[in-house]
């Protein structure tokens, strides 16, 4: 089934981004996933490729291109290359922290993190999880006081994509003095450079993804200048939710583009791959798997394709990107499993691309809302 969501101008980008990818980042990516980090010079790479920040208004260094569709293209190429690391890693300072500063920013705010958004000078990292606060931000414990013009954070994240490399993170924090379980209107954001108390602690070493660095981090009495506030005091938990929709269908986007290129893969393997004097795509059980994977792998994509328009209108609430979410990141690691198992011995190495498919789809269930929460928040909706 042909796909007519995309139009010239997304492909003239893609040919854009897979020549990024052959240059920038295949010789290097099995370096970069040993390191557990990528250089700061394939963000500034990106940066001057226009692949950074491309909603961000002309008047701050952007392109203002709103068309989601252009962000998916990236997303499609990194998956399709088995960069998913990159992807991740562009994904949390784009579709995570942008959204946020665009949407609720003050002018002078926007003028001096913009710009170094969109050249890759400036590296960002969402903040909001803690030890005790995953999914439930409203056990988030992690305070800022008001100092005169500014604002003193302490408190500990965990679980920070680009904790290490950023230079910055956007924090949530409490704001009313309170403890326990906070409200509604308890916290608020805030643009947090690196400086005198923020502190990185270990980095974490996930089961993949391990080019996309990942860590604690801590605030010890951070001087924060008033002028760091995202938007009004104790908005916090709203605009997180207002911003929800994106977040979500960039890990649906994701999450399809993994599905199709690992089914792709497989298809190519059990080609090439023989068994008992005949090719592996030749017996009957093999064609019976594919099928259904490629039914699943379509009707993914048309459903994400739908998310993306529907975005693009301003439509996509948060209970449709939450399904969507839900459907997409179910099926990339169902399929990549699935995959796997057709690829035998050999899927079980790590220097295959199912392999490295594999361990990295499993966070989609997980981030931005684990599945569990999504099928609740869906299945409240009905109840209601």
């Amino acid at each position: 089934m042909d796909r007519t969501v995309f139009e010239e101008d997304h492909e003239l980008f893609r040919d854009l981004a897979r020549e990024f990818n052959t240059r920038e980042v295949a010789p290097h990516y099995a370096q970069w996933d040993r390191d557990h980090m990528m250089p700061r010079r394939l963000w500034q790479a990106a940066g001057e490729q226009g692949m950074l920040g491309l909603a961000v208004p002309e008047e701050f260094g952007g392109a203002g291109i709103v068309d989601y569709r252009f962000r998916a293209v990236l997303d499609e190429e990194f998956a399709r290359h088995n960069h998913l690391a990159v992807g991740l890693a562009f994904h949390l300072h784009d579709d995570m922290v942008l959204p946020h500063v665009l949407a609720y920013g003050s002018d002078d705010l926007k003028a001096r993190w913009l710009p170094g958004m969109v050249s890759g000078a400036t590296v960002t990292s969402i903040a909001w999880t803690e030890p005790g606060a995953g999914s439930d931000l409203r056990g988030i414990r992690t305070k800022a006081v008001l100092d005169g013009e500014d604002w003193i954070l302490s408190g500990q994240k965990t679980f920070i994509g680009n904790g290490i490399s950023g230079d910055a993170a956007l924090v949530m924090a409490r704001t009313d003095g309170g403890s326990g379980r906070g409200k509604a209107d308890s916290f608020s954001l805030f643009m947090v450079e690196k400086t005198e108390g923020y502190s990185t602690g270990r980095q974490l070493d996930k089961m993949g993804l391990k080019a996309s660095d990942t860590a604690e981090l801590f605030f010890d009495a951070v001087r924060v200048p008033g002028g760091n506030l995202i938007g009004e005091v104790g908005c916090g938990l709203r605009y997180g939710h207002e911003q929800l929709p994106q977040g979500r269908l960039a890990i649906a986007v994701a999450s399809a583009a993994v599905a199709r290129a690992v089914y792709e893969t497989t298809v190519n393997y059990t080609r090439e791959r023989d068994a008992f004097g005949e090719r592996v795509i030749d017996f009957q059980n093999t064609r019976f798997e594919l099928a259904d994977l490629l039914t699943e792998v379509e009707v993914t994509e048309t459903y994400v394709d739908s998310a993306m328009l529907a975005f693009n209108k301003g439509e996509l609430d948060a209970l449709s990107a939450a399904r969507v979410k839900l459907w997409a990141s179910e099926r990339a690691t169902s399929i990549t499993d699935r995959c796997l198992q057709l690829h035998g011995g050999y899927g079980y190495i790590l220097e295959y691309p199912v392999a490295q498919a594999f361990l990295a789809a499993r966070l989609l269930t997980i981030f931005g809302g684990t599945s569990e929460i999504m099928r609740d928040l869906v299945g409240r909706s009905i109840a209601t």
